[in-house]
């Protein structure tokens, strides 16, 4: 029993270790393709230089700027998001025993959604005079306000007799994200084509906004998120048999359920507010993990985190070289890769229930 265990903590640090090494190489090679392409040599040497290495070789400073400015703050975003995000979808779908569970399916990206397109639409006559920079953090705040307001009112509605009622849950996930949709629709109704633009754009997903100081506010928030849902690994493996067996096994159901709910919510409304609805992640990913390997939420959460920036990152990289100089935006290609997945995923759980 004990060598089976050690067996097991064994591989499933072996996994991690490939994951991560396998993200480190796709991470470096993302930092040399874009209109500007970087040399590989040039973009080591360039990230070693922050850190007080190799300062005695010349790198060309056109890549310099680009690589640190544009690129770097980028990639970090994109791996933070999808870390966020495909451990949140890992977290939720454990909680809830069930695969077809996304982070969207409680409201969150709905609620955020409602409240930038209402900013969109309805703030530009209350504050016509905000700079630029000053109406793109005020989308961002949209954003995480109105995802957090309405996972928090969820929430409230899906407590019975002081106990989170999970079928509710998700039934009132899906009612007020419906809710959202038709406040979304309203301001739609009111919207000019210059608003309309800029709102779709935003539901489709844009990576190309990083900036070191959005990340100095956001990367705390993600990071705790993330982080923090790796520790509720066992308490998962736990639930897995049932609420009343956890609580006799010392789990303290409620308050975990409440943390993870908060915690899942926290994460992807932060990346919301930093890139837009991203689709797909939360869902696909920590599937692959179980299906790839084995279901334990030792590994299925920290390895969905890895696997999660995987994806992002390679499809910031389809989204950046497929129409260059152009972008495709980060939604459409999650979109392409992450919908035949799910319809696929569909009809495997469709199979079952006939089986």
């Amino acid at each position: 029993m004990v060598t089976s265990i050690v067996l097991r903590q064994y591989k499933t640090i072996t996994i991690l270790v490939v994951l991560g090494l396998s993200l480190l190489f796709v991470t470096l090679f993302s930092l040399t393709v874009g209109a500007v392409s970087i040399p590989f040599s040039d973009a080591v040497v360039i990230l070693c230089k922050s850190f007080g290495l190799f300062n005695d070789i010349t790198i060309d400073d056109t890549f310099t700027v680009v690589m640190t400015s544009i690129r770097l703050p980028r990639v970090v975003m994109t791996l933070l998001i999808g870390a966020a995000l495909g451990i949140s979808g890992a977290a939720l779908q454990g909680l809830f025993r069930n695969p077809l569970v996304e982070p969207s399916l409680i409201g969150v990206s709905g609620g955020s959604a409602a409240a930038v397109v209402v900013l969109i639409v309805f703030g530009s006559a209350v504050l016509p005079s905000v700079a630029l920079w000053s109406y793109s953090v005020m989308l961002s705040l949209a954003a995480f306000a109105g995802g957090s307001a309405i996972t928090f009112f969820v929430l409230k509605l899906s407590m019975d007799s002081g106990r989170t009622n999970m079928a509710a849950l998700i039934l009132i996930g899906v009612a007020v994200n419906a809710l959202t949709g038709a406040i979304i629709g309203v301001a739609i109704f009111y919207a000019n084509e210059q608003q309309m633009s800029m709102f779709l754009f935003w539901t489709l997903g844009d990576l190309g906004g990083a900036t070191w100081d959005k990340l100095r506010i956001a990367a705390p928030a993600l990071i705790l998120s993330t982080v923090g849902l790796c520790f509720f690994a066992k308490p998962l493996n736990v639930l897995a048999l049932g609420e009343a067996e956890a609580y006799h096994m010392g789990v303290h159901v409620e308050q975990t359920k409440r943390l993870m709910i908060f915690m899942a919510a926290a994460a992807v409304a932060v990346s919301v507010s930093l890139a837009g609805i991203i689709g797909f992640v939360g869902l696909i990913v920590p599937h692959l993990i179980r299906t790839i390997f084995y279901v334990d939420n030792t590994l299925v959460l920290p390895a969905s985190a890895l696997g999660g920036a995987f994806l992002l990152i390679i499809a910031d990289i389809i989204a950046r070289v497929v129409v260059a100089p152009a972008e495709l935006p980060i939604g459409v290609v999650t979109a392409l890769i992450g919908s035949p997945f799910f319809i696929m995923l569909l009809l495997k759980s469709k199979r079952k229930l006939q089986l």
